[in-house]
């Protein structure tokens, strides 16, 4: 975790984050002999076949045509409509080498890629499906989408999107079209994992994942409450007192103070009682 943290700790500036190896970093949980220089170099590589098929001077239609080709042509990058909540959709290496992943990891070696080429590109957290946001020199934007294989989309794709994935009950708004900073990205593939993990109750690699988190925000109550509530699932006690207590220091006036205290009550006389 030590790791994870010097890539997004506080001391970090979000633009500087190396988001693909926060990425491979958050990898690591499930792969922990994961070489993470082999996933860069790939994506160096794909950089490179990418350079060599742009023309000279390319604008943005030009430069995510090319992209587009050897990312979803080339190298068949695609969507994971089959198995979403695959957990091996949100680890970059797994998507690298078996070519299916969700909107946000495929969005990620995207804009890693163009980053590489001189081409910026911005997530954008749009509620349900993440996308990727191009300003050219006069301001306009590109919106692409990664899980359509980098299909170019307009505000009426987007409420498109939307309808398909809340049933018509969302509709569009300017914020959700909002770039957002690389720590953001990188909490929401984190969400992703912890919520496909505690759907599947594996509360040990959903302890993993909420580690993680609190590397990005270490003061955010409810994260800290829930890796109580996982450690106290999980059997270790001392851990999830002072995590317990943590969250009550943290949130002292909360509307579940109350039944955290009397949880930490219980935790103690447990505790005293092995002594």
């Amino acid at each position: 975790m030590q790791r994870f943290s010097d890539v997004v700790g506080a001391s970090v500036d979000d633009e500087k984050i190396d988001l693909l190896r926060g990425a491979l970093l958050i990898a690591e949980t499930e792969y922990p002999r994961l070489r993470p220089e082999l996933y860069v170099r790939k994506v160096e590589e794909l950089a490179l076949r990418a350079k060599s098929l742009l023309p000279e001077g390319p604008d943005a239609a030009q430069t995510i045509q090319v992209l587009n080709q050897v990312l979803f042509a080339e190298e068949q990058l695609r969507g994971n409509i089959e198995d979403y909540y695959d957990p091996r959709n949100s680890f970059l290496n797994d998507v690298l080498e078996r070519k299916l992943g969700i909107p946000i990891t495929l969005a990620v070696v995207y804009m890693e890629v163009a980053r590489r080429i001189g081409f910026p590109l911005f997530g954008v957290g749009m509620p349900g499906h993440f996308l990727l946001k191009h300003y050219d020199i006069d301001g306009r934007e590109t919106l692409i989408d990664c899980f359509a294989s980098g299909q170019v989309l307009s505000a009426t794709d987007c409420q498109r999107r939307l309808n398909e994935i809340y049933s018509g009950q969302l509709t569009l708004q300017p914020d959700f079209l909002g770039a957002i900073p690389r720590r953001q990205i990188l909490m929401r593939m984190l969400n992703n994992l912890r919520s496909v993990y505690l759907t599947r109750r594996n509360f040990r690699k959903a302890l993993q994942i909420v580690d993680l988190i609190l590397a990005i925000y270490p003061r955010s109550p409810e994260d800290v409450k829930q890796r109580a509530v996982l450690l106290h699932e999980l059997g270790a006690a001392s851990r999830a007192l002072q995590d317990f207590d943590l969250y009550l220091k943290m949130s002292p006036e909360a509307s579940d103070a109350d039944e955290i205290r009397q949880m930490s009550l219980s935790i103690r006389r447990k505790l005293a009682t092995l002594n």
